[in-house]
């Protein structure tokens, strides 16, 4: 089973359900056709959340579409990491400072910085990962000269829980986060949906542990580092029975799979962002499955467009439709899914598409 992010993907646009973003919205970019030449004086630049650039998921992925779009234009790219939050505003003004033309920002927690630097200086072009930076909630980002490129996680996660139910075998499932902030909680909430789809089907009761719908609250690390209250977390999950986890933040992921191995049980860990299988080898045999986000994609095709004088700030959000999301292949664990689960996924992906099923999240209200 393969239900994964393409270049192709990006020929159609999603749309935000605020009024104001649907009528705002276009087509995604085309293949770019233009002259490097024109882009010979570009200069893009990308700074990284707290996780930075090696985290093996959403800063790493944005990274990776910064410098395929800087080869395709023929340009050096600057980049700066942050180590914590309060490095956002003053990384945002070193690259401002060294003249870049383009700045992607890349993470949720990055968007008021962003907003700020983007209202001080008209003239760059800045590209958003993971928020609409709308800070009046009036359904349009605040800032013309600011391109959202933002994911419904939650259509793919619904696919991942529904998976994940169909594959347990204690009948106990459990996902924690980095931080309660939408662009974690969107996994968790649509993961918590396909599990309740799953139920529902099926007349079983598998029980999903470390997130509540009602509360919109659930387990969360604090951060997006890989330490040791992040292996704890997990530990806490696992101790309730849990045989598939799915951490959502970055790093955090790798002390999940420290707690898994200390466990000393089968027990089924989810990526998300990127396919965890192929960035972080070392826990590949852990894997079930990964939640895709085209982060790279999105990037390489906005970077491209400013580079050519093309930029254009029309929000992207990625969906199973337009394959911005999706779900990795099973790897290692293709032969614990049963062949008419999987058959189900693929329909259920069908139905999202369709508009016959409706994931909720923030993205399709």
């Amino acid at each position: 089973m393969k239900v994964t992010t393409k270049k192709a993907g990006f020929a159609g646009l999603a749309m935000f359900g605020a009024a104001a973003l649907l009528a705002g919205c276009a087509s995604a970019p085309e293949e770019s056709g233009g002259s490097t030449e024109a882009a010979s004086d570009f200069l893009p630049c990308m700074v990284s959340d707290a996780g930075g650039f090696d985290d093996k998921s959403f800063n790493q992925l944005g990274f990776e579409g910064l410098t395929a779009a800087s080869e395709e234009l023929g340009v050096e790219p600057k980049t700066v990491e942050s180590a914590a939050e309060t490095d956002y505003a003053s990384n945002l003004q070193s690259l401002v400072d060294q003249g870049c033309n383009a700045i992607v920002t890349v993470g949720f927690l990055l968007a008021p910085a962003a907003l700020e630097s983007a209202t001080d200086n008209p003239d760059i072009e800045y590209v958003s990962i993971d928020d609409t930076v709308d800070t009046d909630f009036d359904g349009t980002t605040d800032a013309e000269n600011i391109k959202p490129i933002i994911f419904d996680t939650a259509q793919a996660a619904f696919l991942a829980g529904y998976l994940s139910a169909g594959v347990s075998k204690t009948g106990v499932v459990g996902t924690f986060g980095g931080m309660n902030i939408p662009t974690v909680t969107i996994f968790m909430d649509g993961f918590a949906q396909g599990v309740d789809y799953y139920n529902e089907e099926n007349g079983t009761a598998v029980k999903v542990i470390g997130w509540d719908r009602d509360a919109q609250d659930g387990s969360f690390t604090g951060g997006f580092e890989a330490n040791d209250g992040a292996r704890q977390v997990a530990q806490g999950l696992i101790d309730q029975n849990v045989d598939v986890l799915l951490p959502v933040g970055g790093p955090i992921y790798q002390s999940a799979a420290v707690a898994i191995r200390d466990a000393g049980r089968e027990i089924a860990l989810l990526g998300v962002d990127a396919d965890v299988f192929e960035t972080d080898p070392e826990v590949a045999d852990l894997l079930l499955t990964s939640i895709l986000k085209g982060i790279d994609v999105g990037v390489e095709d906005a970077i491209i467009e400013a580079g050519n004088g093309e930029f254009d700030a029309t929000p992207f959000v990625g969906t199973l439709e337009n394959e911005g999301v999706g779900l990795a292949d099973y790897h290692d664990w293709a032969d614990a899914v049963p062949a008419d689960l999987d058959a189900k996924v693929q329909e259920l992906r069908d139905q999202i598409i369709a508009g016959d099923i409706t994931v909720e999240s923030y993205l399709a209200e």
